[in-house]
């Protein structure tokens, strides 16, 4: 039951990485011809675009370690080595790409907020905030997960000099 439960889940995290994996690869540089167009006719909300893809494919790079190490974390579990010291900083590595990603949309709010206000589309602003709220409630889940773990580990080794 254990193993067919992790190989789920290893499928859910590749699934997850190839919609990122196709709009980097298809959808952003359309966007970005787009912006250079529309830069060329003459506007000034190309260079909002530009931050904001920006900031969307540096985002790219802490998801995908954040999918790898969560990937390493359910092959450790397959080994019985769940409660190690290695899971702890999967988890840790977990949390900070979170952090970081949350933050990276932190600076992209700005660009949103320039495109939400030249497009007169209020609720662009608060599309704008979903990733932030994601990425922190990802980064508190994998912090409290990462204490517990560490914890039960600490009780574990405990246990283990007692007897």
């Amino acid at each position: 039951m254990k193993r067919g439960s992790t190989l789920f889940l290893k499928f859910a995290v590749i699934l997850m990485g190839i919609p990122v994996l196709a709009l980097s690869l298809f959808m952003f540089p359309q966007i970005a011809n787009e912006a250079n167009e529309a830069l060329e006719k003459g506007s000034d909300l190309a260079f909002a675009v530009y931050g904001l893809l920006l900031v969307m494919y540096v985002s790219t790079v802490p998801f995908f370690m954040a999918l790898y190490q969560s990937f390493t974390l359910l092959t450790f579990i397959d080994k019985n080595q769940a409660f190690s010291e290695l899971s702890v900083n999967a988890l840790r590595k977990i949390k900070n790409c979170a952090i970081t990603i949350s933050g990276l949309y932190v600076v992209a709010l700005p660009f949103v907020l320039t495109l939400a206000q030249a497009d007169d589309a209020p609720g662009l602003a608060v599309v704008g905030m979903i990733p932030i709220f994601a990425s922190m409630v990802i980064a508190v889940f994998a912090a409290v997960l990462q204490k517990l773990l560490k914890e039960a580990i600490d009780i574990k080794e405990e246990n283990d000099l007692i007897v």
